[in-house]
């Protein structure tokens, strides 16, 4: 309804851009917003004060002659001019009660797919497979599979790429102990069942043997020469790797599959050639021997242009070189109208180089949006970031052993009735919407604290109230013993807080919308509870089931419906499954 008014209010701009009011090149920035105070309307906007100053009109009389030229359609009630010129919208509880009948009777509930389908390429999650997944990779794993989720709903085509760590010097100590085990007779699948022993192992090789050291970096040279062997065992070791991830991804829910594997490797035989064309560009300067772009619009403290190194003076490539060889890759081959990065935020002015360097070189088209979705860092208790106790970074697996011990415990102790069986599953969806709900309901760019003790916990705004939001609505019709579909008649309005309620069903859409554009989960989160809540007041001050007459029976039982679906599909493109009882 927000985008309604505002698509309104922007027809309004035209015809007084045509009328000569104000002066047709004028591109005006004002506001549509949900009022908080219902006596002032649904909604305010606070275009008369913004165009007042280049119509040369008093604000209040600018604003009547706005109110004048809206259309009559039935969906505004009634129309306020207030203060200096704020323009306030009440909403019609005939229009609103249509719009969710509509909506429950839609198996989009009331969202529409967009006009102007994109191919969205994401890059998401992205751990370097010389270790074990850990807390760190938590955050952009879980993101940008929400952000993807939402933009397929809304019927964009997403491509996923999981630029993972598959390359590089490190990895010649990693296939040197493989070699040396296989030597001594060692079962390889059996060694890497542990990838961070396995890692700490070949360091300590690494550093305590110059012959191992020596035999490390010729491999290195091997393994990017092509040598048959050595890929043998490169390609061995990234296939349990991947193992590890797989499984991960597979607990967590997450849309990452094999196919979305498109690492570093990938781009070995092009990082030459991205040489070549930033050459032919005029971008390249030999600074040092180390091959370099420098642009003037990066500088660094001394005022002089910083420089991105892209071959080093012993002609070794950089992590710009596969990145700018990943941008081309997915404009010329994926065909990308939008590419989106879920990376730390701390690489910020990495993106922004690149970017700009990107299209400089025509690597990107001048109509390709290309966004780097900053996140901020998972901290512990004591303002840093996370860690177990012993010091060591948190492995993501134990993170979600944990998470769901101690759902199980919590769920046990409010149903001890339940078998194991049903106490292990329901322990296991709580204890993922736990992590993932309290990680996507901060704001991306925010740092956050992680604490076990304030996710799993029914109470707040956190994964398990989420699910028992939705478990409770479900509860009203096993109770009644009715079905989707038994339910009908016309919704009626005629408490405040039911019309609290469908006003808040039919803003769904509005949300996904926002979500997409700003790659920003945490506003669907923010959504869901306030409709938890809302939905809350409305089942205590509202008789359902013992409603009279009929009539207002079933308009409530609808209401109640509508908010289980949408609860549950909001919950669905965060990743979360959901429950039918706890």
């Amino acid at each position: 309804m927000k985008l309604y008014v505002r698509t309104q209010l922007e027809q309004i701009i035209e015809k007084l851009k045509e009328q000569q009011v104000i002066p047709q090149e004028l591109t005006p920035h004002f506001t549509v917003e949900r009022t908080k105070d219902k006596s002032h309307g649904d909604f305010a906007s606070n275009l008369a004060l913004t165009l007042a100053k280049p119509a040369a009109a008093n604000p209040r009389l600018l604003a009547e002659k706005i109110v004048a030229l809206l259309p009559d359609d039935g969906a505004i009630r009634k129309v306020e001019i207030a203060g200096p010129g704020f323009i306030n919208f009440f909403l019609d509880e005939s229009w609103l009660s249509r719009q969710v009948s509509l909506a429950l009777a839609d198996p989009r509930l009331g969202v529409t797919t967009t006009e102007a389908p994109k191919v969205v390429v994401i890059d998401y999650s992205s751990p370097n497979l010389a270790k074990e997944m850990h807390v760190g990779h938590l955050r952009s794993t879980i993101i940008g599979d929400a952000v993807a989720r939402t933009l397929e709903f809304l019927g964009h085509k997403v491509i996923r790429q999981n630029h993972v760590g598959d390359w590089g010097t490190q990895f010649g100590m990693l296939l040197a102990l493989m070699e040396l085990f296989r030597q001594q007779g060692r079962e390889i699948s059996m060694e890497l069942s542990d990838l961070e022993g396995f890692y700490r192992q070949a360091k300590q090789e690494f550093d305590a043997s110059v012959e191992f050291a020596e035999r490390s970096r010729q491999l290195v040279v091997e393994l990017q020469s092509g040598d048959k062997n050595c890929l043998m065992l490169w390609q061995e070791f990234l296939n349990i790797s991947l193992s590890h991830c797989q499984k991960i991804y597979d607990r967590l829910g997450v849309g990452l599959t094999p196919a979305a594997i498109h690492g570093e490797s990938a781009y070995n035989a092009d990082l030459p050639l991205v040489i070549r064309d930033l050459d032919k560009a005029g971008l390249l300067t030999e600074n040092q021997g180390a091959k370099c772009v420098f642009l003037e619009e990066y500088k660094g403290q001394d005022g002089n242009p910083m420089p991105m190194i892209v071959q080093k003076k012993d002609g070794g490539y950089l992590y710009a070189t596969t990145d700018l060889a990943a941008l081309r890759y997915r404009q010329n081959q994926l065909h990308a109208d939008r590419i989106l990065y879920f990376v730390d935020v701390r690489q910020s002015h990495h993106f922004q180089h690149l970017f700009s360097v990107a299209r400089k070189a025509g690597f990107l088209a001048e109509t390709t949006q290309v966004e780097h979705m900053g996140f901020g860092t998972v901290m512990g208790d004591d303002g840093k970031p996370f860690k177990t106790r012993s010091g060591s970074v948190a492995k993501l697996a134990d993170l979600i052993d944990e998470a769901e011990k101690r759902a199980r415990i919590l769920v046990s102790e409010k149903n001890s009735e339940m078998s194991p069986d049903e106490l292990d599953e329901i322990g296991r969806v709580v204890g993922i919407a736990s992590i993932k709900y309290a990680d996507l309901s901060k704001n991306r760019t925010s740092d956050y604290l992680f604490s076990f003790d304030n996710m799993i916990s029914f109470e707040g705004d956190t994964g398990p109230y989420m699910l028992y939001a939705y478990t409770r609505v479900a509860s009203i019709f096993r109770k009644a013993k009715l079905v989707e579909g038994t339910v009908s008649g016309e919704i009626l309005l005629g408490e405040e807080i039911e019309r609290e309620l469908a006003n808040q069903q039919i803003q769904f859409a509005e949300i996904l919308n926002r979500v997409a554009e700003r790659g920003t989960p945490h506003l669907l989160c923010a959504y869901l509870y306030e409709l938890a809540s809302t939905f809350s007041s409305f089942y205590k001050q509202c008789p359902v089931l013992t409603a009279e007459p009929e009539a207002s029976r079933n308009s409530r039982l609808q209401l109640c419906l509508l908010t289980a679906k949408i609860l549950k599909q909001g919950l669905s493109l965060l990743g979360i499954g959901t429950l039918e009882r706890m």
